[in-house]
Parts: C-alpha cells; sequence; structure tokens
C-alpha cells in the first residue's frame, strides 16, 4: 500500500469521482424509459428466477427434471378425465408452463400473481410444457 502524506487525495481523472460510472448508466436508463411495463417486468423476472438457481423455462427439456421460478399468471379449475384439476399458468420472463395438480379443487397460495418455484418432470402437451403434480415453494406476494 503506497503512503501519501496526510490530506493529500488521490489524483482524479478528468471525469472526478463519477469518471468509473461511464455511460453505462445513461443507457441502462433510456432504455428503461423506452421499455413497455411487460419488457421491464420480464426482464426483472429473469434476473430473480436466475438468482433462485431455477431453469429458464425456455431452457428446459422435455421428459427432464426441472426446477423453475416465476409469477402466476392465471390460476383455473380444469377437469380432466372426470376428476378436478387446479392448472397454474407460470411465467418467467422467457416463457410460460402449465402447472397441474390432479385431484385438485384449491390450494392456499396458489392464486394469480403470487411468485412461485416449482419442480418437477416437464413434459409437452398440444405444443405446450406441463408440469403435473409439482413440487413447489411459495415465494414473496405479488
Amino acid at each position: 500500500m503506497d503512503d501519501m502524506p496526510a490530506g493529500t487525495a488521490p489524483e482524479r481523472g478528468p471525469a472526478g469521482p463519477a469518471e468509473g460510472r461511464g455511460r453505462g448508466g445513461l443507457r441502462r436508463f433510456l432504455r428503461r424509459m423506452a421499455s413497455t411495463r411487460e419488457e421491464l417486468e420480464a426482464e426483472d423476472l429473469r434476473k430473480t428466477c436466475g438468482a433462485e438457481g431455477a431453469t429458464p423455462i425456455t431452457d428446459c427439456g422435455e421428459r427432464k427434471r426441472h426446477r423453475v421460478a416465476g409469477t402466476l399468471r392465471t390460476v383455473t379449475l380444469r377437469p380432466r378425465g372426470g376428476a378436478p384439476a387446479l392448472e397454474a399458468e407460470l411465467y418467467d420472463g422467457t416463457d410460460v408452463i402449465n402447472l397441474v395438480w390432479l385431484g385438485r379443487r384449491k390450494i392456499a397460495g396458489i392464486d394469480p400473481g403470487r411468485r412461485l418455484l416449482a419442480e418437477g418432470l416437464v413434459s409437452v402437451q398440444d405444443g405446450r410444457k406441463v408440469m403435473f403434480n409439482p413440487r413447489y415453494e411459495l415465494r414473496g406476494g405479488s
């Protein structure tokens, strides 16, 4: 560590203390101002899902176990084969996956706008990714 006489300040470049920020902050600001609300929410979801150790839904392969995280968009009751089935659409900013709990009419906490972490086997039905009876953890509210 270099010794400096007391009362002297380290030399700064021509831009002063903000020199390290550069133009990146302005670009981010302008991009956020020009983006739609949906684009900003999708970007935030992608960041938080990655921080939770979840796989982006677009990267989920068929017939493989994955952990996904996102926000529930819709929750509906749809009978399958005469039995009740609770179906929820999970969005993580990259894609959508349907979570289906067979034999359930309602699950406490499974509501639109709720953040959720789900884990299970991914399959594809009618061109849509589906996870049946996933394990799940409820996250912060909407």
